[in-house]
């Protein structure tokens, strides 16, 4: 369980999600404007929050990239609520730092599923693997500090990247499935968008410049890391 902060202009939509998310025993917090959220975020620290994109004061956008720039909110995951569904809005919404995207309407099993799966992935993941450093090609990655340097520079990834990442070095040479790779990374135990599994790795790709095209994609089934 989990104290979850809801930041949704629609008051009447803010109160259902925050009365079902109680009612699997999470605390919650609902705030209906950009610029309060973000400071109730970074004063209070919650361990998940549910962000609309379209809101006052700040867009959400804006207070995602906030979170993602001041280091007490940097690692908090982030699922983006709005009624954009355009791959365009879901690819810059990853782009600025967050961790999973619904698309509106939803169904509340559906939000439930993926904050239980996401505040899962948070707890169970082991703070400290080893080893501490892994390497393919001039890719090189800190698995201490949670560095990814390609060809020499540092390679700013959001955390779903940083362990997208990982997780396909860990098993470099075989083929992940999109449904693998969602429950592994993401957490989700239940299939559900594949698209965000492309998004990712093509957002990934990009940032890895040249080193990206190691990751290759297998038609019809999934990725998979290859030197």
């Amino acid at each position: 369980m989990g104290t979850i902060l809801i930041i949704e202009d629609e008051v009447d939509l803010a109160e259902l999600l925050a009365f079902n998310l109680e009612q699997e025993g999470h605390v919650t917090r609902c705030v209906h404007n950009g610029v309060t959220g973000l400071e109730w975020a970074v004063r209070e620290c919650p361990d998940l929050i549910l962000l609309d994109l379209m809101i006052p004061g700040m867009l959400g956008i804006d207070v995602c990239k906030a979170l993602r720039k001041d280091p007490r909110t940097v690692s908090i995951p982030v699922i983006m609520i709005t009624a954009k569904g355009d791959e365009i809005d879901r690819v810059v919404g990853f782009e600025v730092g967050a961790d999973d995207y619904i698309v509106k309407p939803f169904s509340m099993r559906e939000v439930i599923l993926r904050v239980k799966s996401m505040l899962k992935r948070q707890v169970s993941e082991a703070p400290i693997r080893q080893p501490e450093l892994l390497k393919i090609g001039t890719i090189s990655i800190d698995t201490q500090r949670y560095i990814v340097t390609s060809e020499g520079s540092v390679v700013d990834l959001t955390t779903t990247e940083f362990k997208l990442l990982l997780h396909m070095l860990e098993h470099k040479g075989y083929v992940l499935s999109r449904e693998q790779l969602l429950q592994r990374v993401w957490g989700y135990n239940n299939v559900g968008d594949t698209r965000t599994v492309d998004t990712h790795v093509t957002r990934l790709r990009n940032k890895l410049g040249l080193q990206g095209e190691m990751i290759k994609t297998v038609r019809g089934f999934g990725y998979k890391i290859e030197v």
